[in-house]
């Protein structure tokens, strides 16, 4: 087959593996599903060289990168590159995300 499909309420728990439940061999891709208000998890991509792509489907939020607030809102965009330091917090409604991945050339992997 050419292709895969995959329905995200057939997962459990805030994180769909999207790109690894599709079988995928060159992305990765993680939808995330946030609670109103809810923390995220600060860290880099340092050790996997991988440039992350914000993409947010539903409601809103904060993305912190290298201590700089950028919102997130459906339409928004957002490139961080595998250096930064960031985190993602739900806004008041929460927030559902997806986070596409790919390395970066020369990067540590």
């Amino acid at each position: 087959m050419s292709y895969s499909v995959i329905d995200v309420k057939d997962f459990e728990g805030r994180r769909t593996p999207v790109a690894q439940a599709l079988d995928a061999l060159a992305i990765k891709a993680n939808q995330f599903d946030s609670q109103p208000d809810q923390l995220g998890h600060e860290h880099d991509e340092l050790k996997s060289g991988q440039e992350e792509l914000f993409v947010p489907l539903r409601g809103t939020g904060y993305l912190q990168i290298d201590g700089e607030t950028v919102d997130l809102e459906p339409g928004r965009y957002v490139l961080v590159q595998p250096s930064a330091r960031r985190r993602v917090d739900a806004g008041p409604e929460g927030l559902s995300y997806l986070v596409i991945g790919a390395r970066v050339e020369g990067e540590a992997g």
